[in-house]
């Protein structure tokens, strides 16, 4: 009986050891998979996060570009604060269409400005809390309190020939921020828009000027 059971008994133990074989390969092969699939998964996901991060990143900048936002955030309002005041006060209907030309276009702006600002990691300025000596160069053509409340008071001709003299100085500050924007800036959205005011602002200036003679 013993003989005859040890071929079944070696039969067996062979096919036992056959099987452990093969599980341990087969584990060894799930193992070296998974190394491979965490190397692999390693490379998509190297690959997918500059990807990802380009699709979460606010875009290229510079501190160009933050200076400009900053800056022409508190000069568009205060140009649309004082395009605000045309309507009621202007005695010309040509002044009146300006002003409401400038509000249209530069409401949007600030809208932008503000949006980038924020994508950026950097603060909107405060509505009103305008420094009006701060804002390119010695001015960037902000008015003063003093020159606000003095368009503010104004009707008429006046109001018309006060806000064509201010709103010039104001463009020209404007135009001076954009091109140092275009000059420095390295986000292409922030220098197409400052190539955007340069050409339109130019273009108002030299209306407003031409206003001006007619107010003369």
């Amino acid at each position: 009986m013993i003989r005859t059971r040890s071929p079944f008994r070696r039969t067996a133990v062979l096919a036992a050891a056959s099987a452990a074989a093969l599980v341990l390969a087969a584990c060894g092969g799930h193992g070296d998979t998974g190394d491979s699939s965490a190397a692999h998964g390693g490379h998509p996901s190297d690959t997918a996060s500059p990807a990802a991060s380009a699709a979460a990143s606010p875009g290229q900048h510079n501190a160009a570009d933050v200076a400009f936002a900053e800056g022409m955030v508190p000069h568009h309002r205060q140009a649309v604060e004082m395009a605000d005041l045309a309507p009621g006060r202007a005695g010309s209907a040509e002044v009146k269409k300006l002003a409401a030309d400038i509000k249209k276009a530069q409401d949007p702006e600030i809208e932008k400005l503000s949006g980038w600002l924020t994508a950026w990691g950097e603060d909107v300025p405060a509505a009103g809390a305008m420094d009006h000596s701060l804002h390119g160069g010695a001015s960037g053509g902000m008015m003063t309190m003093q020159e606000m409340d003095q368009l503010e008071k104004a009707s008429g001709k006046a109001f018309d020939t006060a806000f064509l003299e201010m709103m010039i100085k104001h463009h020209d500050g404007a135009v001076a921020m954009a091109r140092t924007e275009k000059a420095e800036g390295a986000s292409p959205d922030a220098k197409a828009m400052a190539d955007a005011i340069v050409t339109s602002q130019s273009a108002e200036i030299a209306q407003m000027n031409e206003l001006l003679l007619g107010t003369s």
